[in-house]
């Protein structure tokens, strides 16, 4: 049973300062693990029927091409969590952590997860796509198509953070990294080389990501993601929805969209100066607003060590 693998090697990245591993990445990384030495070391060895169980599990959750008969919808999801060896799951977790954490610990958990899983259903889109347009089709799994989502995004939402790239000798900004590594997916998706390798869906994810970051609130897409989970939860969500991710204004500029104007007054015009006090007193969310619009303008280096705590404990309350 052939198989196509989305193997993908990256380097470099930020990660939260308060912890090695942030809370969603951590799960994401425990998953993938759990599910690869299912797959691997326990199904791998048992039969069903004279056929490896490992065998069932790839044409049930793998992402099946269009015309196999056996696409179901579910695996636009698992997908995500299969990997073809360990070097593609080593190399996946690595750039989920690299690039990942630093991302989290900005939006939140809640916001991340939606995010990371949405651009793998775009890759998935586009691997079919293309795989049923071009003949090529066959079973896809790995996470990349998702983790070029989050590279997009950390190529856009820091785009001078550098990135140390094997065997380049000198950092390289993220904005240059981001280009020359989706450019290489295009070039190589074109001329059909790496003919192992799910390119298309690494595109896929880069362009769900893009399209996540530039229009996702616009289309209310986590508004809509945070009111059926908190319908489930049972909660009330501590942080607005209305809060954008990332937003990209008519001048070309780049920021942290800030929540809409509460009865309380403007999240316009703080941090005038760099250091504000927040002791003694209940962090709200104009707090938190003006955090995000500190990073914007000056970077995530630029936060006080109290400002990092607060971005922090807020993430965790999505």
């Amino acid at each position: 049973m052939a198989n196509v693998y989305s193997y993908g090697n990256y380097g470099g990245g930020g990660y939260s300062r308060f912890s090695l591993f942030s809370p969603i990445i951590k799960s994401l990384m425990i998953i993938n693990v759990v599910v690869y030495l299912l797959q691997h070391w326990f199904f791998g060895l048992l039969t069903m029927g004279g056929t490896p169980v490992e065998y069932h599990l790839m044409r049930y959750f793998a992402l099946q091409p269009i015309e196999s008969g056996t696409l179901y919808p579910w695996q636009f999801i698992t997908y995500q969590f299969m990997h073809g060896g360990f070097f593609h799951l080593f190399f996946n977790m690595f750039a989920l952590w690299m690039f990942g954490s630093e991302l989290e610990s900005v939006w939140g958990g809640r916001r991340f997860l939606a995010f990371y899983l949405i651009s793998g259903v775009g890759a998935a889109a586009l691997q079919l796509a293309m795989g049923y347009v071009l003949g090529s089709g066959a079973p896809t799994v790995g996470a990349s198509g998702s983790i070029q989502g989050l590279l997009i995004a950390f190529g856009f939402m820091f785009p001078d953070r550098p990135i140390f790239i094997f065997p380049i000798p000198v950092p390289v900004p993220a904005k240059f990294f981001v280009l020359f590594w989706i450019g290489i997916d295009v070039l190589s998706g074109i001329t059909g080389a790496d003919r192992g390798v799910a390119h298309f869906a690494h595109i896929g994810g880069a362009i769900c990501g893009y399209v996540l970051l530039r229009f996702g609130d616009a289309l209310r897409i986590f508004e809509a993601i945070d009111r059926i989970v908190d319908v489930f939860a049972g909660k009330r969500r501590v942080l607005s929805s209305s809060r954008k991710i990332y937003d990209i204004n008519s001048t070309g500029n780049s920021s942290y969209g800030r929540a809409e104007q509460s009865s309380t007054g403007s999240s316009s015009g703080w941090f005038s100066s760099e250091k504000k006090s927040y002791s003694n007193r209940e962090i709200t969310q104009e707090d938190v607003d003006a955090i995000l619009d500190k990073i914007a303008r000056s970077g995530y280096n630029s936060l006080s060590e109290e400002e990092k705590k607060i971005l922090y404990d807020a993430s965790k309350k999505l």
